[in-house]
């Protein structure tokens, strides 16, 4: 059965396409085969660092949207993740709504898995209220509350969006704030994570020892999060 990780959460800023290039690297050392479609037109993540495995999704154009479905329906064997950019939940719940991917998934036997990822401030509790009112128990979730700005997520559990969303079975998944100068140069050198943290020639490493040192424990922490969503 192909699960379809669409990784959202609608706001800018809040570490979508990180917690994408992530879990595309968490599949690649997993040896897990998967299928990834970029719909960021300008600065996508996954087409930018993980090319060979990833493809353009526009998310206006119900062709390419669709694709995504068959790729699920016709490579079962294959994992789908999906980098979905900012501002992107009206169209993707529309096409949603008049193609009947949820019945589909249903026949077919595939699930959906939609990444919530959020950082601690409102409006990411607000939006998270607004996804479950829209699809309830129809979709799994993982919510990721990513540290980049702050881990003090009390306003999320004080709302009880949280407690409902663990409810209807959702994975938490805690993604901490990687050391920025680390991940500047990770950027600069357009690098995966994998040869950010392995390679060690001097003229192509983007890191140096103690660096590719603290970025493999941040990665082994990361790993553990995500072994405990089903992917």
């Amino acid at each position: 059965m192909a699960n379809i990780h669409l990784i959202g959460g609608e706001k800018g800023g809040v570490g979508k396409s990180l917690v994408a290039r992530l879990a595309a690297q968490y599949m690649i050392d997993k040896q897990w085969p998967f299928v990834g479609f970029d719909t960021d037109r300008s600065h996508g993540a996954l087409m930018r660092f993980y090319a060979g495995y990833a493809s353009p999704a526009l998310i206006d154009r119900y062709e390419a949207l669709d694709a995504i479905i068959e790729a699920a329906v016709e490579m079962p064997e294959r994992r789908i993740l999906v980098d979905l950019a900012a501002q992107t939940h009206s169209p993707l719940v529309q096409w949603m709504d008049e193609s009947g991917v949820l019945e589909l998934a249903a026949e077919n036997g595939f699930s959906l898995h939609y990444w919530h990822v959020m950082d601690a401030g409102r409006d990411g509790v607000e939006l998270l209220e607004q996804l479950l009112d829209r699809f309830g128990s129809r979709l799994q979730y993982v919510l990721v509350r990513n540290q980049v700005r702050g881990d003090d997520f009390s306003l999320l559990t004080r709302s009880g969006q949280q407690e409902r969303a663990l409810n209807l079975g959702a994975r938490i998944v805690d993604l901490k704030r990687l050391n920025t100068a680390i991940a500047q140069k990770i950027d600069a050198a357009s690098s995966s994570f994998w040869h950010a943290a392995n390679h060690t020639e001097r003229d192509t490493a983007p890191l140096g020892m103690m660096d590719r040192q603290r970025l493999k424990m941040w990665l082994r922490d990361v790993y553990a999060q995500f072994d405990s969503v089903p992917m």
